[in-house]
């Protein structure tokens, strides 16, 4: 969940910190702990994160469109 802890919080914070990131957002599938995410960031970045989502999908949209995925 975006607010507390997830079911890969620890692996979240491993990226975090390796990446020197204000920020992370991890979704897993089919993990050991099954498919979940988990987010760490400033609670203004976590506010923006809905719209980043919906950023990312369409340019998955668009890759997957134009034949670059």
């Amino acid at each position: 969940m975006p607010l507390g802890l997830g079911k890969y919080d620890a692996s979240c914070t491993k990226v975090r910190e390796e990446t020197g990131a204000e920020g992370v957002f991890l979704a897993v599938f089919d993990g050991e702990k099954g498919t979940g995410f988990s987010v760490q960031a400033p609670l203004e970045l976590v506010e923006k994160l809905p719209e980043i989502l919906r950023k990312t999908a369409r340019q998955i949209e668009e890759s997957f469109e134009s034949g670059h995925l």
